[in-house]
């Protein structure tokens, strides 16, 4: 089970903060040339590496109507999906504000109008975890933002398919061109284009390592990303008043996402940590992903502090992806949590619910990000175009303001500019 650790000093709080680096020898190299095979050969590249990776041989890349028309779904799944699409719809449409013009001195008017970005593309995991629910994550704010065009790429399975679930809830939302290609190379796909798939300005969408460091490299030839991804991670902080069957639950349920999940538990309390560790023994015998999940947890760590206070100040070193606070008081402790990508209060509100369906996206920052970055909302899809406008009033009054400094700079032709405009108004043009 998870490491136990007594009251580190806080000289120490950064070893303990540190994410366990993954072998990644060759995969720079590895990667580099998969996107230079796209780049350079197109969907001919596609298709060699679907046969190679994913042991296929594709006719097509795109994902047909017919596909769509047929594909089969619990209706009880539907139903799911349809809540967390209004859910998530919901907390977005919310994050569209008209911002206000603002005169900033008179006859000077200033103000900024959001502009959903062109082409946007999303990357949508797939094998044993298809994640569908990032489908809607990604797929509800662009729609929303109105991008005049979004590609979703996603790994096909061994029979050339999509997943059903990513099909249905892609179609739901409204995302018409799908693409049967997966990893580093449809990030390249992405990032170039080629004959089947679109440029786009900007990729979204969480995936392994391969992916990661496509998305990391792509940023060299002007694409932009999402945000700096890397294992999913929760830190839970909990005390006396937690129910540890609920937080061993909730770690579990973040090392299930991979080997190299990152699961932090934090408490002032020593019979917690191990009440915690006694439930994850239990639980996690019933896990169909125990093997991945065990390995998850030979990584992780449990650490015993003075207090609660405490607790938030180590929680804001590490910066979690992922941050709940099992405790009855969690109320009181949310003014002093500054790095965090999302954060889920009191006992009943587990990390789960913000994956699925409760509204807020869990597409967030990792590795420590979250000290600089914010989760994907629907600023994510929008460019803040500033406006301003002048009248003969304004650039009278303000125009001395501006030639004083331009000149102060040495920028003469920035001072004729207002100087030929005021000379104009002297002289009664």
């Amino acid at each position: 089970m998870m490491k136990k650790i007594k009251y580190p000093g806080k000289e120490d709080w950064e070893v303990f903060t540190q994410r366990p680096e993954l072998e990644k020898k060759d995969l720079n190299a590895l990667v580099k040339n998969i996107l230079t095979a796209v780049k350079e050969k197109g969907d001919e590249a596609l298709f060699e590496f679907s046969e190679k990776y994913d042991g296929i041989q594709l006719v097509d890349l795109k994902v047909s109507e017919e596909e769509i028309r047929e594909l089969v779904l619990q209706q009880e799944l539907k139903e799911a999906i349809q809540v967390a699409k209004n859910n998530i719809e919901k907390f977005h449409q919310s994050q569209l504000i008209e911002e206000p013009v603002v005169e900033t001195t008179k006859g000077v008017s200033c103000w900024r109008r959001s502009v959903g970005i062109e082409k946007v593309g999303l990357y949508i995991p797939g094998g044993s975890a298809p994640l569908f629910s990032t489908v809607l994550m990604l797929g509800i704010p662009a729609v929303l933002a109105q991008c005049k065009e979004v590609v979703l790429c996603t790994p096909p399975d061994k029979e050339g398919k999509i997943h059903p679930a990513i099909l249905y809830t892609a179609n739901l939302v409204g995302i018409k061109n799908i693409y049967k290609v997966g990893g580093a190379q449809a990030i390249a796909a992405m990032a170039f284009g080629t004959e089947s798939i679109s440029k786009v300005h900007k990729i979204f969408g969480p995936g392994n390592q391969y992916v990661t460091k496509a998305k990391e490299l792509v940023q060299q030839e002007a694409v932009a990303i999402d945000i700096p991804a890397g294992p999913s991670e929760v830190l839970v902080i909990a005390d006396k008043t937690c129910r540890p069957e609920f937080v061993a639950a909730d770690l579990l349920s973040q090392a299930e996402h991979g080997e190299d999940s990152q699961v932090m538990l934090l408490s002032n309390n020593a019979k917690v940590i191990d009440e915690v560790n006694l439930e994850m023994e239990k639980q996690l015998e019933q896990l169909p992903r125990k093997a991945i999940t065990a390995k998850a947890l030979e990584n992780a760590s449990s650490i015993l502090l003075n207090s609660m206070e405490e607790c938030i100040e180590f929680s804001n070193v590490y910066a979690p992806e992922h941050l709940i606070l099992a405790t009855e008081q969690a109320d009181d402790l949310l003014d002093n949590i500054t790095n965090s990508g999302s954060v889920f209060i009191g006992n009943y509100s587990c990390e789960s619910a913000g994956d699925y369906a409760s509204g807020t996206n869990h597409t967030l920052p990792t590795n420590g990000f979250a000290r600089t970055y914010s989760g994907v909302s629907m600023d994510s899809f929008l460019k803040k175009i500033t406006f301003q406008k002048l009248t003969a009033e304004g650039i009278q009054k303000l125009g001395p303001t501006i030639e004083i400094m331009a000149e102060a700079e040495e920028l003469m032709a920035h001072k004729n500019a207002v100087s030929i405009r005021l000379q104009e108004l002297r002289n009664g043009r």
